[in-house]
Parts: structure tokens; C-alpha cells; sequence
């Protein structure tokens, strides 16, 4: 189990690091993408904000009849929300799900012509939209690059000593510091597959771990 109180690490060495686990991630997760299924940066925006609290399993088994139904940011806009709630119940939090998908397409027709504004400024304007969901969007939809931190993402990057941080934007802007700008889209999702099926929250299994010899493995015990 690494010490804390360690002494910080050079900018330098975190990069040099980073690139080590960037390309033993490419050599697990050589296609990683996003796991929730959309066709549009609209289905991706009302998609991820369903995600939070529920996995992004039960998000797509909801959205295949949900985008069939609601087709359009307009759609969304005009939708009765008692009904909304009931189409996206089993995501748990649907009232308020549903209330921050109404008003949100509702400023997308007025401000934006239905259409999801491809920057960070414009949609951290959005209701139910903060960096995660933006970022998100902006690398799978639009091709932006973007780190987006999660439960996932979190705990790696501090176990692996690219951030000492559990709030999201410090994680965010310490993984920005040390990654190459074009991996940063990659590597959050790679993150993801990672801890789900390997440094798990309850326990690291660093002795099937490929990142092992390169990760210090910071306040975790190695199974």
C-alpha cells in the first residue's frame, strides 16, 4: 500500500508516467467508446443525463423506446412530464431527470434552433448539464476532446497517481496537465472498462493488472 505524505512528483515525471499507462490502455482497450448508444449529440446529451445514479445498461434498454418516441429536442420540449416521468422511471431520480430534460430542449428550441451547441460554455448553460456531461458530449459527439470524470476516472487517476483530488474539476483539469490533448477522450473511457472489470472500488487486482508496473498504486491494497 503506497504512503501518503509522499513527496509530489514532478509535472515532468506525472507526463512521463501518463504516457506509459496511455499505451498500456491501448493495448486492453484498443476500442474503447462510449457505452451508452446514441445517433446524434442530442441522444447523447438526454442519455447521459439519465445516466447519473443508474448504469448505462438500463439508459439503453429505456432509450431504445424513448427515441422513438421523442425524436426532436422539440419533442422533448413538449413533452407532458408525468408522462416523461413515467417513459424514464426505472432510471431512477426521474423527476428531476425529467425536469432537467424538459427545460433543457426547451433552451435548445428557443437559444439554439433544437440543435446541442458543440462548446463547453455554451453547454454548461444547459439544465442538468455540469462539466461531465459536456465534456462527454463534446468528445463523442462532436469530436472535442474532453476529460470527463467519473467514479471510474476518479479512482484511477488518484490510484495512479495522476491526481491527489476527489473533486471532479481538479481531477479533470490535474488529467489535462498530464495527458496528451488527444487521448484525453480515450483514455477517461478506457478508465472506465478498467475499473469496472479490474481496479474495481472494492479491491485493486493488481496482480492481473497490466498497468501494475507502471501505477503506484496510491492508498489501495493489491490483491
Amino acid at each position: 500500500m503506497a504512503a501518503r505524505g509522499a513527496a509530489p512528483e514532478s509535472a515532468a515525471k506525472k507526463r512521463k508516467r501518463a504516457i506509459l499507462l496511455i499505451e498500456a490502455l491501448n493495448g486492453l482497450y484498443s476500442e474503447a467508446d462510449c457505452t451508452l448508444d446514441f445517433t446524434d449529440p442530442l441522444q447523447l446529451l438526454i442519455s447521459t443525463q439519465l445516466a447519473a445514479q443508474c448504469t448505462d445498461e438500463r439508459v439503453n434498454q429505456v432509450t431504445q423506446e424513448l427515441y422513438k418516441k421523442y425524436r426532436s429536442a422539440g419533442d422533448f420540449a413538449a413533452a407532458d412530464i408525468a408522462e416523461l416521468e413515467n417513459d424514464i422511471r426505472s432510471t431512477g431520480f426521474f423527476r428531476n431527470k425529467a425536469r432537467n430534460i424538459i427545460g433543457c430542449c426547451r433552451m435548445l428550441v428557443a437559444e439554439y434552433g433544437g440543435e446541442v451547441p458543440s462548446t463547453m460554455e455554451a453547454l454548461l448553460k444547459l439544465p442538468g448539464v455540469g462539466r461531465k456531461t459536456a465534456n462527454l458530449v463534446l468528445g463523442d459527439a462532436f469530436g472535442v476532446p474532453g476529460v470527463v470524470v467519473d467514479t471510474h476516472a476518479g479512482r484511477l487517476a488518484r490510484r495512479m497517481g495522476l491526481s491527489a483530488h476527489k473533486d471532479p474539476e481538479k481531477v479533470e483539469r490535474d488529467l489535462m496537465e498530464a495527458l496528451p490533448k488527444g487521448s484525453w477522450t480515450r483514455f477517461c473511457h478506457q478508465l472506465v472498462l478498467h475499473g469496472r472489470a479490474v481496479c474495481t472500488a472494492r479491491k485493486a487486482m493488481c496482480s492481473r493488472c497490466a498497468l501494475s508496473g507502471n501505477c503506484p498504486k496510491i492508498d489501495v491494497e493489491p490483491k
